[in-house]
């Protein structure tokens, strides 16, 4: 009995959460506590110590980043570069399969010892055991599938390196959300790429991204309408028709 009640009121609270939002747009996601705002907001320990003095901070050539010749491209924790995402993908699988297979066998006993003989005196008219067993099979297989795929994605998105491993390698991550109405669209960018990579306009492609997860969706009232109901979902993985 304890199964039963718990699963209804877990299915209230989560019914109780939904219906706080009825006639309300639907929130941001707070930025304080995610790895962008913790990446930005920490700083890590230094690397190196090296000494400089303030004629070097203050010289023109120093090659730093805020200098004349300094490198603008995102390179620490904390930094920000621009996603772009250009997606043109076109998929078209086709196979086809054909099996099939007929076999006859026949099998008789002529002669033994003259056992067939008297057998076939008891046998009724017509019946003989030169012919004791015989059978025919058929078996046709035909099979066939298409697959067809057509998916285009144009975005541009900045993300923040949270991250920097021991190889050098700069783990990225960037979330975009977008509120018209009552509806959200959000966008979230992760995985890991090299500083190389990196244009001079502090920009990478998404095909340069190791471990790229894009993630493109919504909520909100029109996503909410799309969804199967709670029961639905439950319904149809427990019923086995």
């Amino acid at each position: 009995m304890k199964s039963p009640a718990l699963l209804l009121l877990s299915i209230t609270l989560i019914a109780c959460g939904r219906l706080e939002q009825v006639g309300k747009a639907p929130g941001f996601t707070p930025m304080e506590g995610g790895n962008e705002f913790y990446a930005m907001a920490s700083s890590p320990l230094p690397v190196t110590t090296e000494a400089r003095s303030p004629e070097q901070e203050a010289s023109l050539w120093s090659g730093a980043r805020n200098s004349l010749l300094g490198d603008p491209r995102a390179a620490k924790r904390g930094d920000i570069l621009t996603v772009v995402i250009e997606i043109n993908d076109k998929a078209e699988i086709s196979n086809s399969t054909g099996r099939s297979r007929s076999g006859s066998d026949t099998m008789g006993v002529t002669s033994m010892l003259g056992i067939p003989q008297r057998i076939d005196k008891r046998l009724p008219a017509g019946a003989s055991m030169a012919d004791a067993v015989s059978t025919n099979s058929n078996s046709t297989y035909s099979g066939d599938g298409q697959v067809s795929r057509n998916e285009k994605l144009t975005l541009r998105v900045a993300a923040t390196i949270i991250e920097t491993l021991p190889n050098g390698v700069l783990r990225i991550q960037g979330s975009q959300e977008v509120r018209v109405n009552f509806e959200v669209r959000e966008l979230i960018v992760t995985g890991f790429v090299r500083p190389a990579d990196v244009s001079r306009q502090n920009e990478i492609t998404y095909d340069k991204i190791a471990g790229a997860r894009i993630s493109y969706g919504g909520r909100g009232q029109i996503t909410d309408v799309q969804q199967p109901r709670y029961g639905q979902q439950i319904a149809d993985i427990l019923l086995p028709f």
